[in-house]
C-alpha cells in the first residue's frame, strides 16, 4: 500500500497532457507544507518534497482543508498509525494536478473531494460498499501525510474520490469529508431518521452543527445542546427547534430539560463530542426503543453506559465512521434539493500560517463552527 510518505524522483522526463507520470519524471520542490516532528510539540510550515503519484491514485492540489479535532488527537499522538515526522490535515477538496497509469475515472483538472477514510477497493467490506471500515483502510492525515499542505496523494483513486459538483466551493468541498460526510450517514444509514422524529446533538462543534443541519434538512425536530450560548446560536440558525444549555456537572438538568421538550425522550440522540459523560447522558434522553449513535471520538479508556436503561427501554447503542466516497452523490444531492447554506458553518478562512494558533484555540475548545485553510 501507499505510505504517503512524499518522494523525490531523481531522473526527469515530462508528463502527459493527463497527467500520468512518465519515466523520469520532474517532481517539482518548495510544496509548502504544516509539519509536526514530535507529538505536542511545535507546528511549523516548511517546504516539503512532491508527493509521488501512486500507480492506482492521484495527487490532488489541495484547494481547502479543514480543520477538525481528530487532527488535534493526530497531532497529540493517539493514533498509533502516525510516523513522525508527520503532515496532519485529512478534510479536502482540490483539483487532481497528476493520475497514475492504474487510475481510470480521474484525469487532471477534475475537481474533486475524499473522505477520510479510504478503501483498498477489494477486500469483503468495499466489495459490499463499506469502504469506511475497510480491511485495509487508510487516512490521509493519519496513516500518510495529509492535507495541510499544497498536495496530497491519495491511492486507489476510483475507489476512494468523488467528483464534487460544481455548485459547491473547494472551501464547502473540504467540510463534506468528514464531519458532514460522518453526519449523513450517522443519521440517515446507521440511525435510520425520519422527519417528524426528535433527534438530540450533543455538542455543537463542527460535528453537531452538521448534525443539526442534516436532521433539519430531512424534517427532524431537532434540540441542540452545548455549554456556550453562541454554539446554540448557530444550531438555531441552522434549524435547531430547540436548544439546551448543558449542565456542566451531572447531567441531569440536560436529561430532564431534553426529555421535557421531546415529550418523553428524543427517538435519536448523538453523542457528536466524543465525552463519556455526554455518551451516558445521550442515552439517557432516548425514548423506548430510541437509538443513541457515538460520533464523536471518545478517549481509549472504559465508558461506562447506563445499560440497565439500554435494556429496560430496548435501545439501539450504534458507531458510525465517515462514509465512502460512493454515497457523496446523495449527500451532494441532499444539500441541492434543501439548500443547505454550508456557508453557515464555515467560522474562518487562513492560511497554514494560522495552523499553530487554530491548534491552541481547538485544544480549549475555543470557537464555533469550521475553521478551513484555504491559503497554501
Amino acid at each position: 500500500m501507499f505510505d504517503g510518505r512524499c518522494e523525490v524522483l531523481e531522473k526527469a522526463g515530462p508528463r502527459s497532457s493527463r497527467g500520468i507520470c512518465l519515466a523520469g519524471a520532474v517532481r517539482l520542490a518548495g510544496v509548502r507544507g504544516a509539519l509536526f516532528r514530535a507529538f505536542n510539540g511545535p507546528i511549523t510550515v516548511e517546504d516539503l518534497p512532491d508527493p509521488a503519484v501512486p500507480r492506482d491514485g492521484v495527487v490532488i492540489e489541495v484547494r481547502a482543508s479543514g480543520l477538525c479535532r481528530s487532527d488535534l488527537f493526530a497531532w497529540h499522538g493517539h493514533d498509533p498509525g502516525i510516523a513522525l515526522p508527520h503532515v496532519p490535515g485529512h478534510e479536502l477538496a482540490g483539483v487532481v494536478a497528476e493520475a497514475g497509469p492504474g487510475t481510470a475515472r480521474w484525469s487532471v483538472g477534475d475537481r474533486v473531494a475524499a473522505p477520510f477514510c479510504c478503501g483498498c477497493g477489494r477486500c469483503e467490506q468495499c466489495r459490499a460498499g463499506n469502504e469506511q471500515i475497510c480491511d485495509n483502510y487508510f487516512q490521509p492525515g493519519f496513516t500518510h501525510w495529509g492535507s495541510f499542505a499544497r498536495y496530497c496523494a491519495i491511492s486507489h483513486a476510483d475507489t476512494n474520490l468523488a467528483a464534487l459538483s460544481d455548485d459547491l466551493s473547494f472551501e464547502h468541498g473540504s467540510i463534506l469529508g468528514c464531519r458532514m460526510i460522518t453526519a449523513y450517514r450517522a443519521l440517515i444509514e446507521r440511525a435510520r431518521l425520519a422527519a417528524g422524529e426528535w433527534l438530540v446533538v450533543h455538542g455543537c462543534g463542527g460535528l453537531g452543527l452538521c448534525m443539526v443541519m442534516i436532521g433539519a434538512a430531512v424534517g427532524a425536530r431537532v434540540v441542540a445542546v452545548d455549554i456556550e450560548e453562541p454554539a446554540l446560536s448557530l444550531a438555531s440558525a441552522m434549524g435547531a427547534t430547540a436548544t439546551v444549555i448543558a449542565d456542566p456537572d451531572n447531567g441531569r438538568a440536560t436529561v430532564g430539560a431534553v426529555r421535557e421538550t421531546t415529550g418523553g425522550g428524543a427517538h435519536v440522540s448523538v453523542d457528536a463530542l466524543g465525552n463519556a459523560d455526554v455518551a451516558a447522558n445521550s442515552v439517557r434522553c432516548l425514548r423506548k426503543q430510541g437509538r443513541h449513535v457515538q460520533a464523536g471520538l471518545l478517549s481509549a479508556r472504559a465508558t461506562a453506559l447506563p445499560m440497565a436503561t439500554v435494556v429496560a427501554k430496548e435501545l439501539e447503542v450504534l458507531g458510525t465512521k465517515g462514509m465512502s466516497a460512493r454515497q457523496y452523490p446523495a449527500l451532494m444531492g441532499l444539500i441541492a434539493t434543501t439548500g443547505m447554506d454550508l456557508g453557515l458553518l464555515v467560522s474562518r478562512t487562513m492560511a497554514l500560517e494560522d495552523l499553530p494558533e487554530a491548534f491552541r484555540t481547538m485544544e480549549g475548545f475555543g470557537g464555533s463552527g469550521v475553521a478551513v485553510v484555504t491559503d497554501f
